[in-house]
């Protein structure tokens, strides 16, 4: 066996784990932006998969991935959070969290759904980002949203919480 293939052997030997990004968008009122998606329960922020293989980066999968669902293709801002998230049936997660801005007007009127994943889209109180989102996310986009108040920097979370300090 060559150098190459014991390699390849290790690389394939490590566990894995997905990798996601999404966009924290608002509203003039603070309000944020969630979608509902149609293969799963629940309400979600726009984002998704990190098409690693492509050469992706957290950053331009949370803009493409907002551009495919809602219409919206807007420079993002700084990240926001980074989030470890166990689940159950399946491998880790890394969750990229960005500030996707204050929407105004004319960009709220031209959000078009991605027909074949979401159904809806809604703005909601920053109070209620844990319940409409629920677990891990929910957190992840509530501590977010603390992070923009507050303008402190990037948060690591695990499961949507921020570690305790080592």
């Amino acid at each position: 066996m060559t150098t190459t293939d014991d390699y390849a052997t290790y690389i394939a030997s490590l566990p894995r784990v997905l990798a996601g990004a999404a966009a924290l968008y608002r509203d003039a009122e603070g309000r944020v932006l969630i979608v509902e998606p149609n293969y799963r329960e629940g309400w979600a922020l726009p984002g998704g998969t990190i098409e690693s293989d492509q050469g992706e980066s957290p950053r331009a999968a949370a803009r493409r991935e907002s551009a495919e669902e809602i219409g919206i293709d807007v420079p993002l801002g700084r990240l926001l959070a980074v989030d470890w998230t166990l689940g159950a049936g399946r491998p880790p997660l890394v969750a990229y969290l960005y500030d996707g801005g204050v929407l105004d007007a004319a960009q709220i009127a031209s959000i078009t759904l991605q027909e074949e994943e979401l159904l809806s889209w809604r703005f909601v109180e920053p109070a209620e980002l844990t319940a409409r989102l629920g677990g891990s996310l929910g957190l992840r986009a509530r501590e977010a949203y603390r992070v923009l108040q507050s303008g402190e920097g990037t948060v690591e979370l695990e499961n949507g919480r921020r570690p305790a300090s080592s």
